[in-house]
């Protein structure tokens, strides 16, 4: 019995948990749905989707609706590929960046003693409440304060900052022992070596989870280009994408929206497959439910 005792997720099944596939079942099938219609739609041909009743599977499958999205992000001037390969400069250089400030400012408010300290961490928690159209205004006046409207460094700056990343990584900093820290100090090493070979190691989990907000957060962001980049061979493949379907006809325009919506998506469901125990644990560690 000890066995239940200690493990929330058993690697075995058991008919104990009969009770949870019967209340989890159904709820999951509910949330995958929508995304199932997604991938579905986005293969239908045109005929498929004027059909009445509608259909939720698709008969004859095409990719003639990946095709279009190409064909019209050619005729609009700019290649598909150019707007692909500006979000994937802007995601990568936030993700390093904001994955490297995190962690480092995590270190710094969890274990080194300075004043001021619990004042900026409780700014950081405040941050987390407001959402980012209520600081819109200000965001905008810096970013032109600085002058670097139309440029790169427009898509990354305003989104280097996750209040939520750095929270979660100060809360596993807080549970490394302050004797280990204190027993490298005392063997010779810096700042930065602890910070590179002790507490970068033991926190993955939650750099994991910094990583996946980064990502999401900066991939599917249209704010950037909306706001702050007037230039069309800067701006990002998520804004294409909803300028595309916003001005698409409802019914005609489903597929080529749905093949836009995959695109998005896929990315977000392979990192999360990939990271989905990290995050668990940081969830677990950290207390948020």
């Amino acid at each position: 019995m000890s066995y239940f005792g200690t493990k929330i997720n058993p690697k075995y099944h058991h008919r104990s948990q009969i009770k949870f596939y019967l209340f989890v079942l159904p709820l999951a099938i509910f949330m995958v749905l929508p995304i199932i219609y997604i991938f579905v739609t986005a293969f239908k041909p045109i005929d498929e989707l004027f059909a009445f009743p509608p259909r939720f599977y698709v008969i004859n499958p095409t990719l003639d609706n990946f095709r279009d999205l190409a064909y019209m992000s050619d005729s609009s001037g700019l290649p598909m590929g150019r707007y692909i390969l500006n979000s994937i400069l802007v995601t990568g250089f936030v993700l390093v960046l904001s994955l490297l400030f995190s962690t480092m400012a995590g270190f710094a408010l969890s274990k080194k003693h300075f004043k001021g300290k619990s004042l900026l961490f409780e700014i950081n928690t405040l941050a987390i409440m407001f959402v980012p159209i209520a600081v819109t205004i200000p965001r905008f006046l810096i970013i032109s304060k600085l002058g670097i409207i139309n440029t790169f460094s427009a898509h990354i700056l305003p989104l280097l900052a996750v209040p939520v990343g750095l929270f979660l990584v100060k809360q596993f900093i807080d549970q490394i022992p302050n004797e280990l820290i204190e027993a490298a100090y005392v063997d010779g090493a810096n700042d930065f070596y602890i910070y590179k070979k002790i507490i970068i190691p033991l926190i993955k989990p939650a750099i994991a989870t910094v990583a996946i907000l980064a990502f999401q957060s900066t991939w599917n962001n249209v704010e950037t280009s909306t706001l702050f980049v007037n230039n069309s061979e800067l701006k990002t493949f998520a804004f294409y994408l909803n300028t595309f379907v916003t001005q698409s006809n409802a019914v005609a325009g489903a597929g080529i929206a749905a093949a836009s919506s995959m695109i998005m998506f896929l990315p977000n469901l392979i990192i999360f497959i990939f990271l989905q125990s990290k995050i668990m644990n940081t969830m677990a560690h950290s207390g948020i439910k």
